[in-house]
């Protein structure tokens, strides 16, 4: 793992059992979060976001794969030592999980850490608020990152909120990541068919009303996804390779990573539809 990743993901499964059948909620997802950076995951409700971010902070347990934590470094991993020996635990309790507490220990550790956290996961955390509060809380995790150093994973809805707040994306679909890339690079150039089409519908003023550029259809039920790729029933570029084989989520060579069959290797990004002006 390269040391300046905070964390990274391998091949982290979550399934459950309904009604006889698997549910892959998530499954096979991979990524890594740079240290004083905002990995952001964005997706339709159903897609995974959240299953993945409980399992990330050891709420939910994973089927399969792993989770790797690079404790920080220098005099930040110094003070973690100090504060965990506090409150009667031992320094190599630092590279535990969650789950691997008990009760009483977790409320020792939150008395501790709480007020310096380097990790959060934000699921949603500004859905319920008015705008004016909104930039108070965005703003806030923004100096923290560029002042502390703060590591954060964040789910939203909100693409003009993940935009702001994002140093790197993931958009999911179907438990599984079909695009990462950087911000700014992935807003300007979207590579995955369902990407295009989620940041067509991104209202923009002047435009007045329009017709958003959703994918037709509804998500697939996760009970009984689609076979191949699994964005292939509601895709305007879908061909018979998409119906049989699920492609794999590839790297390019600037860095962005992509699961579809028609942009393969490509350096530049295969358009779909027109770009919303």
């Amino acid at each position: 793992m390269n040391a300046h990743n905070y964390l990274a993901v391998e091949d982290l499964s979550r399934h459950f059992q309904a009604h006889g059948r698997t549910v892959r909620s998530v499954d096979g997802v991979s990524f890594a979060i740079p240290a004083g950076s905002t990995f952001s995951l964005v997706g339709e409700s159903g897609c995974g976001k959240t299953t993945l971010a409980r399992v990330i902070a050891g709420l939910d347990r994973a089927r399969t794969g792993a989770l790797r934590f690079t404790r920080p470094a220098g005099a930040i991993g110094a003070r973690v030592d100090e504060l965990l020996g506090r409150v009667g635990l031992a320094a190599a309790d630092g590279a535990k999980f969650p789950h691997e507490f008990s009760g009483g220990q977790r409320q020792r550790i939150a008395i501790a850490l709480a007020g310096e956290p380097s990790f959060l996961v934000c699921d949603e955390p500004t859905s319920a608020l008015d705008v004016s509060v909104q930039a108070q809380i965005l703003n806030l995790l923004k100096r923290l990152e560029q002042e502390e150093g703060l590591t954060s994973l964040f789910i939203s809805h909100n693409l003009a909120v993940v935009r702001f707040v994002s140093t790197r994306i993931g958009v999911m679909y179907l438990g599984r990541l079909v695009e990462v890339a950087d911000t700014e690079a992935l807003f300007a150039a979207p590579r995955h068919p369902y990407t295009q089409l989620l940041l067509a519908a991104i209202p923009r003023v002047g435009q007045g009303r329009r017709a958003a550029g959703v994918p037709a259809g509804e998500l697939p039920s996760p009970l009984a996804p689609p076979p191949g790729c699994a964005f292939h029933p509601r895709c305007p570029a879908a061909a018979e390779i998409c119906r049989r084989e699920a492609p794999r989520l590839s790297t390019l060579r600037d860095e962005a990573a992509v699961a579809c069959h028609a942009v393969g290797g490509a350096a530049q990004p295969v358009r779909f539809m027109p770009r919303a002006a």
